[in-house]
């Protein structure tokens, strides 16, 4: 008979009117507005098929009060009845691993099989995020980039049209769309976007990425940014020679300067101190030209310079070597450094000169056409001796391979 009476019910509701809704918000106030409480929920304006049948009360005889709330006006006294102390927290949703961001780059469409492992290994090498934990953390870089071109390029960075670039390549790669086609309706758009971006001040790309991503800079106090140092400027953001950071307003008065990302000083235990960073870090100075010699960070790694820029005269600049750390390195490694191309001599048997020096591949032996790596040497200790020994080496390991080959 229960059960009759249900589909009987369920029936002849749904030849009836909808109810009708409205979703508020109350706050519950107590006489002294000391202490206020919020619901949310919803109210019935009109019962509709509410009068008769209600899915989850009747089926399952559940107090659905939580979610509707009585009709209420404003002012109103209420009475209170019970009060049930809980506290509730939410939990923000959890970092992408790789597993999972490939997963959701399969989602959105974005990328493809061939693609997803150079696309990780991106996100690494350029400093855009780090691995930690097997969760990938947003850095710094990757902050001010992806904020960058969300206000700037929006569009080129948006999941549809992303997803949409990849299926025209698909198409292409099949054959059936002309990727002349492709490439001039994207140019023609994306010299207009560009185009906009031409009067834009590097002051006012600046103060986007100030604002948007204050909260990040200053996570303990975004409203006040009064320099620790002379406590008259406002810390904000800048762009130098190595990257953006964090610099106060009265430069070059206040010379405070700090990582984006860091604490500042009286988080560290430093109150007023000024935080510079680690690069360019000064060595000493160089006993020929008393040129101060210094350790410096660029895109492709560090480097030794001599000196500063004078006009359109760049300054000597060195590689540091792999195995050399920028934190050790001494002013005796960087003047080491700073002498090659070194020529040891002329070899005895050719008469042509050996010459040391550091290329892209590495350090190397000279000798004429021919190239030599140094593999297990430190170049800075390698003698005339020890070079003509590294040249032989090679020669043999040649011979060898070439009569096996054969």
């Amino acid at each position: 008979l229960k059960l009759y009476t249900l589909i009987w019910k369920r029936a002849l509701a749904s030849q009836m009117e909808s109810a009708i809704l409205d979703q508020v918000v109350a706050d519950l106030a107590s006489d002294d507005k000391k202490i206020t409480f919020r619901s949310t929920g919803s109210t019935i304006k009109f019962d509709g098929f509410f009068c008769l049948y209600r899915e989850g009360k009747d089926e399952e005889d559940e107090d659905d009060q939580e979610k509707t709330l009585p009709s209420l006006n404003e002012g109103v006294g209420l009475h209170k009845e019970e009060v049930r102390p809980s506290q509730h927290f939410t939990q923000p949703p959890p970092r992408y691993t790789e597993a999972s961001l490939v997963k959701k780059m399969e989602e959105l469409g974005i990328g493809r099989p061939s693609t997803y492992a150079s696309i990780l290994q991106v996100l690494q090498l350029r400093h855009y995020v780090t691995l930690d934990k097997r969760q990938f953390i947003p850095d710094g870089r990757g902050r001010l980039v992806s904020t960058f071109l969300e206000n700037f390029f929006k569009k080129y960075v948006e999941y549809d049209f992303t997803a949409s670039l990849e299926n025209e390549l698909d198409e292409i790669a099949e054959g059936s769309l002309p990727w002349k086609k492709v490439l001039t309706n994207f140019w023609k758009e994306f010299k207009a976007a560009v185009d906009q971006t031409k009067d834009l001040k590097i002051s006012d790309v600046l103060d986007v990425l100030d604002k948007e991503l204050g909260v990040f800079f200053f996570p303990h106090n975004n409203d006040d940014r009064t320099c620790p140092s002379c406590k008259k400027g406002k810390l904000h953001l800048k762009l130098g020679r190595f990257g953006a950071f964090i610099g106060c307003t009265d430069y070059p008065e206040c010379k405070y300067t700090q990582r984006i990302g860091e604490d500042s000083p009286e988080e560290e235990g430093e109150e007023g101190a000024s935080h510079q960073s680690d690069y360019p870090k000064v060595l000493g100075k160089d006993p020929a030209s008393s040129e101060e010699i210094t350790v410096r960070k660029g895109p492709y790694g560090f480097y030794i310079q001599l000196g500063e820029a004078k006009g359109k005269e760049k300054p000597k600049r060195i590689s540091l070597l792999k195995d050399m750390d920028p934190a050790t390195v001494t002013l005796d490694d960087a003047l080491g450094l700073l002498l090659l191309p070194k020529d040891l001599g002329k070899h005895p048997e050719t008469g042509d000169m050996l010459t040391l020096g550091i290329g892209r591949f590495g350090p190397y032996v000279k000798h004429g056409k021919t190239f030599a790596s140094i593999k297990d040497d430190n170049i800075l200790e390698v003698t005339h001796a020890r070079a003509i020994a590294i040249l032989a080496e090679q020669s043999d390991n040649k011979k060898y391979k070439k009569k096996n080959k054969g």
